[in-house]
């Protein structure tokens, strides 16, 4: 009987395609240990939670909260 996997697993041209950035983008930020990711053989994959914890930690918010800075800020 076939399991469901626990989490969706995107390739890096995914990740790229959603964050609006390319491909060496995404694996520039995998190789800084800002975005984790998991090699399948030759292949990475992101987990779309590890995307989504990546993107929440980066959020600008009028009350300065968040890890992200405004650019030029």
């Amino acid at each position: 009987m076939a399991r469901a996997l626990p989490d969706d697993l995107l390739t890096t041209r995914e990740v790229a395609e959603a964050i609006r950035v390319s491909t060496m983008t995404v694996y520039r930020l995998i190789k800084a240990g800002e975005l984790p990711a998991i090699r399948v053989g030759r292949h990475l994959r992101i987990r779309r939670r590890d995307l989504l914890a990546y993107l929440d930690a980066r959020v600008v918010g009028a009350d300065g909260e968040g890890g992200g800075r405004w650019p030029g800020g």
